[in-house]
């Protein structure tokens, strides 16, 4: 049986464009050292409803900033934190290529409505990809199968012709059981080995 040919690649943000150096508990230790693990987990707990657009989650983190003692503005903590980010040049270099090679290449990640908008204008995201799929826009999540057919359905092709790369197992399975095909990669692997998978499935940069 001959494999559909790709001809779109759909790609997560952290962990596969993008970068937080450090990590998440390192970033967040400056206003609650130690407690800073507890604390995030919980926070990102509170955020879930709002990766599928559902409220603020600004006033939401005030609030759990306010219950650990920390005074500071919470606007001030989620721009040192929530935005502490590194573009990672060899992944957007590949966005080029594939482009170059006559891909579509699109935007495929879990965000909330104010990290997005730091994504989309402050880091020119909206630019560099010809479809952006960001959660709280499409109303649902990865890795829920119907986050892979929305995005499908705005890239205007079948699910079949999409190759979605991502560093969580889970979303990699929601993007198979909606028809696409699928990489599971992280910056830690190293792109010789995501452009070895990409070559897997016939995309070749």
């Amino acid at each position: 049986m001959t494999r559909p040919r790709i001809r779109h690649v759909l790609l997560d943000a952290d962990g596969v464009l993008q970068d937080l150096p450090g990590g998440w508990y390192a970033a967040m230790e400056p206003w609650l050292g130690e407690r800073s693990r507890q604390f995030l987990h919980e926070a990102w707990e509170e955020e879930l409803p709002t990766l599928r657009g559902e409220g603020d989650y600004l006033p939401m983190l005030a609030a759990r900033l306010a219950a650990y003692g920390v005074r500071h503005p919470v606007e001030e903590v989620f721009a040192a934190v929530w935005h502490r980010l590194d573009l990672v040049e060899e992944s957007f270099e590949l966005v080029r290529r594939l482009r170059e090679r006559g891909y579509g290449v699109h935007l495929g990640t879990n965000q909330e409505r104010n990290r997005a908008t730091h994504m989309r204008v402050a880091l020119g995201y909206d630019d560099l990809f010809d479809v952006s799929c960001y959660s709280y826009d499409l109303g649902v999540a990865k890795p829920d199968p119907e986050f892979f057919r929305e995005a499908a359905r705005r890239i205007g092709a079948p699910a079949s012709a999409v190759l979605f790369v991502d560093d969580s197992a889970a979303n990699v399975a929601g993007a198979r059981s909606a028809g696409m095909a699928a990489v599971h990669w992280d910056l830690t692997q190293g792109h010789p080995v995501l452009l070895e998978a990409l070559a897997g499935h016939g995309v070749e940069v």
